[in-house]
């Protein structure tokens, strides 16, 4: 990740959670609530949440936890560790998702939600993100994406990609005092794989079974994936 996507992050992280609720008018929160239940679900002793940001999903996920589990954030910006509100319930660390600082084999679950755009810098950088995931996963872990996704109906998707355009970029502006930060975000939705294509490169990567959950008449998808 480069230098320039962290001054990105690190300009809009006091307020990320909060622009991104009212920019979604709300779904992200149900969204990652549902995530975090099927995640919650799957059961195990040790779960990470990977570009966590300010620790939103890792929050959800230790309030599901069952006791003596533990639950780790991964996230490559200071700021956004700094932001966080879960602090001794998660453990946090500052590290880019392509080089996690843990051994293989050692988580039950990993997550992600709302940042796979961001590592998708190309074809290649993404699937070894995925393959990195897959490294740390215990054999039979699983793997749950939450991100936004292109909706299969022309007319939807043209709705959506005018919201982003038209609201994103400004509303963003006006609530977190950053012109690049919500440029960027709102440029990488449209451009954003399928949620059919985001299945392939899970597959590719090694998972199996990843087939995507849509949400919201496709605008976001979740995809559970197997090791």
């Amino acid at each position: 990740m480069t230098r320039g996507l962290q001054r990105v992050f690190s300009e809009v992280a006091p307020s990320y959670d909060l622009v991104n609720h009212i920019l979604t008018l709300g779904w992200d929160i149900v969204w990652r609530r549902k995530a975090a239940r099927l995640a919650a679900g799957f059961g195990g002793t040790a779960w990470l949440d990977v570009c966590s940001g300010p620790g939103e999903m890792a929050r959800r996920l230790a309030a599901l936890a069952p006791s003596g589990t533990l639950v780790a954030a991964a996230d490559f910006t200071p700021a956004m560790v700094a932001a966080s509100r879960t602090r001794g319930r998660v453990r946090f660390v500052i590290s880019e998702a392509g080089e996690l600082p843990f051994p293989g084999g050692c988580f039950d679950l990993v997550t992600i939600s709302f940042a796979t755009r961001n590592i998708n810098t190309g074809r290649e950088p993404l699937l070894a993100r995925f393959r990195e995931f897959r490294r740390v996963l215990k054999p039979g872990g699983l793997f749950l994406n939450l991100e936004t996704s292109q909706p299969a109906r022309p007319l939807i998707r043209k709705v959506f990609h005018a919201y982003i355009q038209t609201v994103v970029k400004p509303v963003g502006l006006l609530l977190s005092g950053s012109r690049s930060g919500y440029s960027y975000l709102a440029s990488t939705i449209p451009l954003f794989l399928s949620a059919e294509r985001l299945s392939e490169l899970i597959l590719e990567a090694g998972f199996r079974s990843a087939d995507p959950l849509p949400l919201l008449f496709g605008a976001a998808a979740i995809h559970l994936a197997r090791k």
